[in-house]
């Protein structure tokens, strides 16, 4: 048994050594590297929205009818409209009636009031007789004017009534297409405080406009004037391009939620878009042509075996990367620049498109030092 034990530990050395050399963690580290690139950083914002009609009337008064400028779309019921017109106009006439009695009458009062002047002053009537007269002269000079305003308020009602005659025939203001309808043949249309919406007519939907809610911690990048495209699930394989026109300044909250909502210029000249599709856009905020880029997560990589407590602090704009340098990770300390969320530039003398940074490793010697 003595005789056996050195063959038993060298065997037991034999079958420790190939296990450490096949053991996953075995031997030096294996870094996962990716190599620096020199090309143009698109920095984008994403956010959702719908599509609307740049120009939209709602009319108070079918699907899809292109429609012009004062063509009508639809006839109220217009009996009693029309029963009250006549009677306004009837109204009308008899003020004006009114106000030329009146006038015939202050005339008659005029003349005999200067008859009655005459007679006073050759002595022939009594100064009473005269202002008798004269006083008739003010009382149909009064209802003169009574007659006038009278016939005004008639006027007024005839042109009130005619008005909704008129709107009984509902006519489309603009040139566009019908995008909704919410009447039938024969539904009746009651109108309380607020006109109902019978029609809603786009002016033009060649041209459509991108309404995106943009979260808070992204509007600081948007501006108008910014290229943006988008798809909707219409079109899954399709992008469109759109234009930033306007960056409003009111929140909205939903949920806690904080966005802002920006408006966009998109041309549709096929009419494939169509008001209330949901869009998903990427608004290009930055281009950065000729930029050294390294991916992001070389920035985040520390070797397992170094003290990160050991390492000195980098202000905000700089950064630091592993090289890989004879099997050892090596430092370098970078200046920081745009990132699009994946990659960012960096600023440096000591590294050249094509090197390769670490940003993983594949196995970790369990060894020790």
């Amino acid at each position: 048994m003595a005789k056996r034990w050195p063959w038993i530990l060298g065997g037991v050395a034999v079958l420790g050594l190939g296990a450490w050399l096949l053991w996953p963690g075995g031997g030096a580290p294996a870094y996962v590297t990716m190599a620096v690139q020199r090309t143009t950083l698109t920095v984008t914002v994403n956010a959702t929205g719908t599509l609307e009609p740049v120009d939209e009337v709602e009319i108070g008064a079918d699907y899809n009818s292109h429609v012009t400028k004062g063509q009508i779309l639809a006839r109220l019921d217009t009996a009693l409209l029309e029963a009250k017109v006549k009677q306004s106009a009837a109204n009308r006439d008899a003020a004006r009636a009114g106000i030329a009695e009146a006038q015939a009458a202050l005339t008659l009062a005029q003349a005999k009031a200067r008859r009655t002047a005459v007679l006073v002053e050759r002595k022939f009537v009594s100064a009473q007789d005269n202002e008798v007269n004269q006083a008739e002269v003010a009382r149909t000079a009064a209802a003169l004017q009574a007659a006038e305003a009278q016939a005004a308020v008639a006027e007024a009602v005839l042109a009130s009534d005619v008005s909704n005659l008129d709107k009984a025939t509902i006519r489309s203001p603009v040139d566009g297409i019908v995008i909704s309808r919410a009447v039938e043949l024969g539904q009746t249309i009651v109108a309380a405080l607020q006109t109902p919406v019978l029609f809603t007519v786009a002016r033009d939907l060649t041209a459509m406009e991108l309404h995106l809610d943009v979260d808070e911690a992204d509007i600081g990048l948007v501006a108008d004037g910014q290229e943006a495209r988008f798809s909707v699930d219409a079109y899954p394989t399709r992008r469109f391009d759109a234009t930033l026109t306007s960056v409003r300044l009111a929140p909205k909250t939903d949920q806690g939620v904080v966005t802002y909502q920006v408006l966009a210029r998109v041309a549709n000249p096929d009419l494939a878009l169509r008001p209330g599709m949901t869009a998903t856009a990427d608004i290009t905020t930055r281009t950065l042509p000729d930029a050294l880029l390294v991916p992001n997560g070389a920035l985040r990589f520390t070797p397992p075996n170094v003290d990160r407590n050991g390492l000195a602090t980098l202000p905000p704009d700089q950064g630091r990367l592993w090289l890989e340098r004879d099997g050892r990770a090596v430092p370098l300390v970078v200046g920081l620049g745009l990132s699009d969320g994946r990659a960012t530039a960096v600023t440096t003398d000591q590294l050249k498109p094509g090197e390769r940074v670490i940003t993983d490793v594949a196995r970790t010697d369990h060894a020790g030092p």
